[in-house]
């Protein structure tokens, strides 16, 4: 019997001379030389990028905006021509003046004309406080306040007008109404009727504006559900960034005037409405500079509304001739001031060109002494959020639609454009005034943003703009 330490001893040697032969049959590589070391290349400079942004090379279809195709398609009825003024009679001439105001009968033909003549003040009737007025062409009779929200009301016009003006202040519905005795639901058909009216007052003398400079932004109202505790707050950012509730401003930064306000939704074709109002608003061939956040929806309703069609230049002998492109207008300047947020906190801001030139931009704001920015419509804001109870922070007021915000938003429109004054806006007297009272003189007139952008020539009361009627044929024009 063959010993276990035998067989191990041959299977060393077995494997010994399994690595001999393997390392005698195994070919012999080839000595060479040792390679020179070559030098390297140079490395080549990398193509350096430019900062600066590329041209705009066009949209092969015009922007969609679907007011502009109503208007297309349901074009405006023009102007009324006016009639012949009456011819003086030779009556004592009549004390009372009667040019501000116009016959309301559907039948007349001085339907809506002021200053013709056809007018002739008859007294108060019953001795009410209202001036009864009497039309010499259609043979009709009406009161000085037809057609305002005063107009068969038993209230105090008074009560009324403080009524208004504390809401215009920021004061709650049924906060108001527990200052002034009345019932909330009282206040709140004031507050309709009395922005039915304020719409179409801010229509018929916001038109044909020319504007050099105009800042667009926009604010969300805080969501009833979020105030409740009901939903998160990672929900309601989501919410939010659907959410009908908000509020699009435009405005003047020189004048601060409030050319626009309106809300819905943050969407591309609110974008468009917003911009389509503004064209609206500015006169003939006004083509004014915008700033702008960095939301990009403008961008696309600037273009669409400040656009035309342009055939590029041909870059080569043969082939089909390029298709018109859809490009902004020369004059067309746009500018946005894109922030950077971290933990709800800016950490960076920068200035992006979209539509026009640096250069011409800033030739633009150098008249004022300032730089790109939005900082005015942003100072804006805060009013709103002040003056308008229902976008308010952390309030307990908030609007239950979209209707009730608007009613709000169109009182403080008119409000801020004609009845604040504004300290940045005052202008120095050559002659102080001294008051009657005896009281230290004054130095500075007070200014409105419609006295800024040229609309009026003083301060207007609350109620002096409640009871200016607005001529009925410019209200059909202005729907």
């Amino acid at each position: 019997m063959v010993s276990q330490h035998f067989v191990s001893q041959l299977v060393l040697f077995a494997l010994i001379w399994l690595f001999v032969i393997l390392h005698l049959t195994q070919p012999k590589r080839p000595v060479t030389a040792p390679a020179t070391p070559t030098e390297p290349e140079p490395l080549k400079p990398k193509r350096p990028r430019s900062n600066e942004p590329t041209p705009f090379e066009g949209l092969t279809q015009k922007p969609h905006c679907a007011l502009c195709e109503r208007d297309t398609a349901y074009p405006k009825p023009p102007s009324p021509v006016p009639p012949e003024p009456m011819p003086p009679t030779n009556r004592r001439p009549r004390a009372v003046d009667t040019s501000m105001h116009f016959c309301p009968h559907a039948g007349c033909d001085y339907r809506g004309w002021l200053g013709l003549g056809n007018l002739r003040a008859n007294g108060h009737p019953s001795g009410g406080p209202w001036r009864q007025f009497h039309c010499t062409s259609c043979q009709g009779y009406f009161l000085e306040t037809h057609g305002t929200i005063f107009h068969g009301k038993q209230a105090a016009v008074e009560l009324i007008v403080r009524v208004l003006a504390c809401l215009a202040e920021g004061l709650g519905i049924r906060a108001t109404a527990r200052v002034f005795e009345v019932a909330p639901n009282t206040v709140l058909q004031w507050l309709v009727e009395a922005a039915e009216q304020l719409r179409a007052f801010s229509a018929y003398c916001l038109c044909e504006l020319p504007l050099e400079q105009l800042q667009l932004d926009e604010l969300y109202a805080v969501l009833r559900a979020l105030k409740a505790g009901e939903i998160s707050d990672d929900e309601a950012m989501k919410r939010l960034e659907r959410s009908p509730s908000w509020v699009w401003t435009v405005m003047d930064p020189k004048s601060k005037l409030l050319v626009v306000v309106d809300v819905g939704s943050r969407t591309l074709a609110m974008a468009q409405r917003v911009v389509h109002q503004v064209t609206q608003v500015l006169a003939p061939g006004c083509v004014p500079l915008c700033v702008t956040d960095g939301l990009k929806d403008y961008a696309t309703a600037l273009l669409a509304h400040f656009g035309q069609w342009m055939h590029p230049e041909r870059r080569q002998d043969k082939g089909p001739m390029p298709k018109p492109r859809w490009m902004p207008l020369p004059e067309l300047r746009y500018a946005q001031v894109v922030k950077s947020y971290r933990r709800r906190r800016i950490v960076g801001v920068k200035h992006r060109v979209v539509f026009g030139t640096r250069l011409a931009i800033e030739q633009v704001l150098a008249a004022c002494g300032w730089t790109i920015n939005t900082s005015f419509v942003e100072r804006l804001n805060l009013d709103i959020r002040q003056r308008v109870a229902a976008i308010g922070r952390r309030v307990n007021t908030l609007c239950q639609g979209e209707a009730g915000l608007r009613d709000q938003l169109s009182l403080f429109q008119v409000y801020h454009n004609f009845v604040l004054p504004h300290a940045s806006l005052r202008q120095a007297l050559l002659i102080p005034e001294v008051p009657n009272d005896n009281g230290s003189a004054r130095l500075w007139r007070p200014c409105t943003p419609a006295m800024a952008a040229g609309l009026t020539d003083h301060v207007w009361s609350l109620k002096e703009v409640l009871l200016y009627r607005v001529p009925p044929w410019q209200q059909a024009q202005t729907r």
